[in-house]
């Protein structure tokens, strides 16, 4: 009975069964992402969370599909958090009354699935909490790079769920492993990513988080297949480059003094 018990035990923490961790993943070293944002989402029809990072003090990033379509959201940003259940000293709370969505998102596609959000006062930078870099021109990521992906989301396709951030690597894929799967995937503003062993994901929760290749910010978590784990797009930063820069020009002029208001 005794060694019945030992092997259910070894069983339950094989990786793949999804134990305590973001499906193949692993507890980061508190404070070792701290770009990473925490977006608290309150709306009329429940509550829901999303990953983000910081770019700039008074900017973090995050996805579209993580607010578009709610009604009366209410959204609070954590930075320099590793347990987010708990109120930790390096924790930096805003709640955040302006963010943009992509003129061109839908929802159905999830295409365009990016949005800024504009912190006001701006984050005090600390060892806790930093802005990540945004890719150059000349710094495109291709097939085969191993990359980065952190959150706060689900551990495992059922609903185990984690209050620390936990932390994946995973492959950059060639556009055509999600042309086979997704009907609308492009390839200029999206990045195909995953695990071809079906091992190791984001999922429910991650949205919105970045992808870290070679130490800057290439992807947002965007979506995948509902039954599936691989592979799974994500929104191209590159892509946005000239939109994110254009607001954040916008977040600027707002805090001039007797500036006008913007829609």
């Amino acid at each position: 009975m005794l060694l019945l018990l030992l092997l259910t035990s070894a069983f339950l923490l094989l990786p793949w069964a999804g134990a305590g961790r973001i499906i193949g993943g692993w507890e980061a070293k508190p404070h070792s992402r701290p770009y990473m944002a925490h977006l608290s989402i309150r709306n009329v029809s429940g509550n829901s969370r999303c990953g983000g990072f910081l770019i700039r003090p008074d900017a973090v990033l995050s996805a579209a599909h993580c607010v578009a379509g709610k009604r009366k959201v209410n959204i609070t940003v954590t930075l320099g958090a590793h347990n987010i259940s708990k109120n930790e000293r390096s924790q930096q709370k805003f709640h955040v009354d302006h963010w943009v969505i992509h003129p061109n998102y839908t929802k159905n596609h999830h295409v365009n699935d990016i949005m800024l959000l504009k912190l006001k006062p701006r984050a005090k930078l600390t060892k806790e909490v930093s802005y990540i870099l945004l890719p150059s021109h000349k710094e495109r990521v291709g097939p085969g790079t191993t990359c980065e992906v952190a959150g706060w989301g689900r551990t495992s396709q059922t609903k185990n769920k984690t209050s620390v951030l936990m932390e994946v690597n995973l492959k950059v894929q060639s556009n055509e492993v999600c042309d086979k799967y997704f009907k609308n995937y492009f390839h200029q503003s999206m990045v195909c990513v995953g695990d071809a062993n079906h091992k190791k994901s984001t999922w429910k929760g991650d949205s919105g988080g970045p992808l870290v290749c070679n130490g800057k910010a290439h992807g947002i978590v965007s979506y995948g297949r509902k039954c599936c784990i691989f592979p799974k797009v994500f929104t191209r930063v590159l892509y946005f480059e000239p939109w994110i820069r254009k607001e954040l020009r916008k977040f600027a002029l707002q805090d001039l003094p007797d500036s006008p208001s913007s829609d």
